[in-house]
């Protein structure tokens, strides 16, 4: 008999042990689990950085705070429009050219703007300010609440005026008198006791250095009404009285007689630069040094006359 180990087709088996097996296995995982911490890893640093980046970039791209000027076109389609109203109060088209003019050219655009009156282009200098500080000052509180409701956007505020058109002249002799005392040219009206200062405004306002002041407030066109004396007289100082610079100041109505009679004596006329063929006055008055007493330059002051004589 032959051996069957020999002489037949030998076949081994090979068996493992099952520890080996899960020792293998538990590799295997372990690595996937730190390639799969790797990724995680790798895709939250990518996605904090690509946030990052994000928010960068919206910063960089966000608009700039200051408003852009507004286009002649705009401007002269407000012009139009103002001065082709069906409201006969409305001003001429003649009468606010130079006023537009001075605010597209003011020297530190956007300028400070002061209006005396509350009239039928008040909305127009408030966009013609595009940017700017406009400030409206009436007579009226309950006007000025109205108008101050309906278009929230402006800063309206309301002064009480303690003058008569009939006693005009003698109001502003007084002032005149008394220009190296209370009604001092360069001064913080704040603290006047100038009949024609206006004192009352809120503090803040004494402190602007107002590139253009336009009057056209308070009415002044019967005997007992308050006339522009107080508002002209403020605009002078106001004026003088600014930290640097010029300023432009409007006066509407300056046909009227005693309109004219105040600005000539506050605003002097050595300063008017214009008088349009309608009803503007337009000064241009440079800042004073403190201690200053005297208004016009070709006016005799009070303490020097009363010397004198």
């Amino acid at each position: 008999m032959k051996n069957s180990n020999t002489n037949g087709s030998s076949t081994k088996l090979i068996l493992l042990h099952p520890y080996i097996q899960k020792q293998g296995t538990s590799n295997r995982l372990w690595l996937l689990s730190i390639i799969s911490m790797i990724f995680t890893v790798a895709f939250l640093l990518t996605f904090i950085y690509t946030r990052e980046s994000i928010s960068a970039t919206v910063i960089t791209v966000s608009p700039s705070s200051s408003s852009p000027p507004l286009s002649k076109t705009l401007i002269k389609a407000l012009l139009h429009y103002a001065s082709n109203s069906n409201n006969t109060d409305h001003m001429s088209a003649s009468d606010i050219k130079p006023i537009s003019d001075a605010i597209r050219n003011c020297p530190s655009s956007p300028c400070n703007f002061l209006v005396f009156g509350l009239t039928h282009e008040t909305l127009l200098w408030k966009a013609l300010n595009h940017g700017g500080r406009t400030v409206f000052i009436d007579e009226n509180r309950y006007y000025a609440a109205h108008v101050e409701e309906k278009f929230p956007e402006l800063e309206v505020y309301d002064v009480q005026y303690t003058t008569k058109m009939s006693d005009a002249k003698e109001l502003v002799a007084v002032a005149k008198h008394a220009s190296n005392n209370e009604c001092r040219p360069v001064q913080n009206l704040l603290f006047s006791d100038c009949k024609l200062g206006i004192n009352d405004l809120p503090n803040g306002l004494y402190e602007v250095d107002w590139d253009l002041i336009l009057v056209d407030g308070p009415r002044g066109y019967w005997a007992d009404g308050p006339g522009r004396m107080m508002s002209i007289f403020t605009a002078g100082v106001l004026a003088r009285s600014k930290k640097g610079g010029r300023t432009h100041v409007f006066v509407h109505d300056y046909n009227r007689k005693v309109d004219k009679f105040t600005a000539d004596e506050f605003l002097c006329r050595e300063n008017l630069v214009m008088k349009s063929k309608d009803m503007l006055g337009h000064f241009v008055l440079e800042r004073m040094e403190e201690g200053s007493f005297q208004f016009c330059k070709n006016h005799t002051s009070p303490s020097s006359s009363s010397s004198s004589s």
